[in-house]
Formats: C-alpha cells, structure tokens, sequence
C-alpha cells in the first residue's frame, strides 16, 4: 500500500506543473492582449486628434483665402501650418469661369458665374508620423461674368 502512495504523489505533483504551465500561457496571452488593445486604442485616438487638425487648418485656409482672394487663385498654393502639423493646397479645378451649381434663377440676367477650387489638408500622425490623414474640400466662388481678377 505504501508503494502505492508514494507513485500517487509524483503524478499529483506532475499535474500541478502542467496546470501552473496552463495557466502562465493564458496569463501571457491574455496580457499581451490587453496590451495590443491599449496600441490600438491609442492609434485611434491619435486619428481622431489628427482628423481634428487637419479640419481645423482647413477651415484656417478657407477663412484666410475668402472672397477676392479665393476668386483670383490661379496657381495651385501650398500652406504649412505649423501649429497643426498640417500641409494644405488650395488648387484651382477650373481656369474659367463656368456656371455656379446653385441656381442661377436668382439673378435677372446672366451676370455671376462661379470659379471652383480643391482645397485638400493632409495631416501626419503616428509613431514617427507615418500615419497621414487627408481631408478634401470643393469651394465655389461667384464672381461677376468676364471678371478677369
């Protein structure tokens, strides 16, 4: 009966390492899990920021280039914003005037035509920005018919 027993006390003890191996491998998984959630999570956040910015230094280009000055664009412009980290180009879609989309019932005659423009902002983010977020913008200006401005 001693025999026995002692054979017994090396097979519990050999059990009790295999499940102390289980359960240190889904220890590690499990906290290399979580770890890859917080990296993605992060990564998400640092999007949204970006997403932000580059909005933000678009809306900055539009209010800075309004009116007459977006009319008269006849080169593509690029603008760096350094407070946004944010390069932006303003570029002009047609070199002529061409009918305003809005409706043109509004005026009498044929008077106000419209010229468009492209203005894209692309923001950089990430690890070593790498990532690059684009943001893209039609604007239509009216200007007078034959207007060379």
């Amino acid at each position: 009966m001693k025999y026995s027993l002692k054979k017994q006390q090396g097979v519990v003890l050999f059990f009790a390492l295999i499940i102390l191996v289980l359960m240190t491998i889904i220890g590690v998984t499990l906290a290399s899990n979580s770890s890859q959630s917080l990296r993605m999570a992060g990564a998400s956040s640092e999007r949204v920021g970006a997403k932000s910015a580059a909005i933000g230094a678009q809306t900055l280009v539009l209010k800075n280039h309004q009116g007459e000055s977006m009319a008269s664009i006849k080169t593509p412009i690029d603008i760096e914003d350094e407070q946004f980290r944010v390069s932006s180009k303003i570029e002009p879609m047609t070199l002529v005037d061409v009918s305003c989309q809005r409706s043109s019932k509004a005026y009498s005659v044929d008077l106000v035509n419209c010229r468009r423009a492209e203005v894209t902002s692309t923001a950089k983010f990430g690890r070593n920005d790498n990532g690059r977020l684009t943001v893209v913008s039609g604007v239509e200006q009216e200007v007078f018919t034959g207007s060379e401005s």
